[in-house]
């Protein structure tokens, strides 16, 4: 701990806010212009594919995500944090403005390819992102680990809450979706100013002295590490994946803009994740991601029906609380269980949750067109249908994408299970007392 006190942490720390407060504006951005891109790009292109393509457009940010968390979390002390970071910011910024003048970039069908690289751009910012707040975060607050990363990932949701507000209001003002987009330059450009001619600490690995193989090695040694990481795959699916999918379909069975309902959650979670130390001292941590996933599936289910504002409010509250902690509560699990494992743990449960958007985006595009040409009665006669009409095939449609989402958590509460009862069953042995064997 002595050797923290030669870093300026309350600097760190807020760098380490801003940089995850741009990853969820550009999240939210990214949710809030996918509709426009879809009905003005997409639908030119291939109408009744192009709900699949706009998953796609969007979940390529997931997988830039997820393959910079894979490579860059083990050569991260060999890249330096601050450089990481200041990556992280180029790519925020070069991914923004590809997207922002596509249509200038490219006309017709390869318009799809330049937003695929625009958003791949900010998936990779993104990455680099938590690929070093995260184990830094851990470094900077050893003794407080699931508390610190929960108020740290508060500020994801800030930036949804900021970023669906702005995409509102800058709408009401009938600006482009462009304008709405352009705004995750800023906080981009602001962490990127003060990274200037700041130091940081050597992860809390490197710093015990744990070297870079002993650190590869620990996967091969610590087998059950694989049953977090499939369960991060998961548990990612049943935040991320709705939270990107909510605008598109909800804004078509509830009577109000979805992402509306994505602000609401948001703000839910940014207040309630500064709680998260005195949960995690009564549950534990395995026992506070249960009940998360007990109520995130209950909560996914009440989205699939609703049909009101208010049933919708009540339902993303039930689902809101559920989600709230998943992602901190993981990676501290991970910190914790696997301190040997270093950020490359770390990195591999968050690229963990990142493929399984860019797997599942794309499915519930799928799910969502194969149920509105189902309704309608094939493509031709969805492409024929109009007004009240063409809305019943598409609110029937989102219903069954969200009711498919919701196997994830279900999955979950039954590992989770195991994993307290796992956990219960070695606290008693090691508090059981020993038995001296007399010698004949």
């Amino acid at each position: 701990m002595s050797t923290l006190k030669q870093y300026d942490i309350n600097k760190i720390f807020l760098i380490s806010v801003l940089a995850l407060f741009t990853s969820g504006l550009s999240f939210a951005l990214r949710g809030s212009v996918a509709g426009d891109i879809q009905s003005l790009y997409l639908d030119s292109i291939d109408m009744t594919n192009s709900a699949m393509m706009i998953g796609e457009i969007l979940g390529v940010a997931f997988l830039g995500f997820a393959i910079t968390l894979f490579i860059g979390s083990p050569i991260l002390n060999i890249i330096g944090i601050g450089r990481m970071l200041a990556l992280a910011a180029f790519c925020f910024i070069s991914g923004t403005l590809i997207v922002v003048f596509a249509d200038l970039i490219s006309t017709g069908a390869s318009i799809y390819w330049t937003f695929w690289i625009g958003m791949g751009l900010t998936g990779v910012g993104w990455g680099c992102t938590e690929c070093a707040i995260n184990p830094l975060t851990a470094t900077i607050y050893p003794t407080e680990k699931t508390h610190r990363l929960n108020i740290l990932h508060a500020w994801w949701p800030a930036g949804i809450v900021v970023g669906g507000l702005a995409g509102l209001g800058l709408g009401a003002l009938g600006l482009s979706w462009q304008a709405k987009f352009f705004i995750g330059l800023i906080p981009a450009i602001v962490f990127s100013y003060l990274l200037l001619g700041l130091r940081f600490p050597p992860t809390e690995r490197a710093a015990a002295g744990v070297g870079f193989g002993e650190m590869m090695s620990e996967l091969i040694m610590r087998a059950i590490f694989l049953i977090w990481f499939g369960a991060l795959f998961l548990s990612a699916s049943t935040e991320l994946a709705p939270g990107q999918w909510v605008d598109i379909t909800l804004s078509h069975t509830v009577g109000m803009p979805g992402i509306v309902i994505l602000i609401y959650v948001s703000a839910l979670m940014f207040v309630m994740r500064h709680f998260a130390g005195p949960l995690v001292h009564r549950l534990s941590n395995t026992g506070l991601l249960l009940c998360s996933c007990v109520f995130a599936a209950l909560g996914l289910y009440l989205l699939s029906i609703a049909q009101s504002p208010f049933i919708a409010f009540l339902a993303s509250t039930v689902w809101g609380v559920g989600v709230c902690f998943l992602w901190p509560t993981m990676l501290a699990s991970t910190s914790e269980k696997f301190p040997r494992g270093g950020e490359w743990f770390m990195g591999l449960i968050g690229s963990a949750g990142a493929l399984s958007i860019y797997f599942v985006l794309p499915k519930l595009g799928a799910i969502f067109d194969q149920e509105k040409l189902q309704v309608a009665g094939g493509a031709e006669a969805f492409a024929a249908l109009e007004g009240s009409l063409r809305e019943a095939a598409i609110a029937s449609a989102a219903q069954v994408s969200f009711q498919s989402a919701a196997i994830f958590p279900l999955i979950l509460i039954v590992v989770f299970s195991v994993l307290l009862l796992l956990d219960r069953v070695r606290r008693v042995k090691s508090k059981a007392p020993s038995v001296a064997i007399p010698k004949i």
